[in-house]
């Protein structure tokens, strides 16, 4: 995987450029040499984002009942609708 870093200029003059290196792997924007944004392809972006759990797969995780939870118990009252 090759990292590639442009600066916002260059990214702005060169975006044919910055699309092509993203396939290659992350190209990194800096603004006023720091790390500002980063490029993926959409590839590279739907595997990372493949990684993540939503909450039923978190709480079907091996070893999660060994983890206390205790929420606490919320009471809601209801009350007349006041349309005067």
């Amino acid at each position: 995987m090759t990292i590639t870093t442009l600066t916002s200029r260059e990214f702005n003059q060169e975006v044919g450029r910055a699309k092509k290196a993203a396939k290659g792997g992350p190209v990194f924007i800096t603004d006023r040499g720091k790390p500002a944004h980063v490029l993926l392809s959409i590839e590279e972006y739907q595997r990372l984002t493949k990684q993540r759990r939503n909450i039923a797969d978190s709480l079907a995780m091996p070893g999660i009942a060994d983890i206390e939870f205790e929420p606490p118990r919320v009471a809601i009252e209801t009350r007349p609708a006041d349309f005067s």
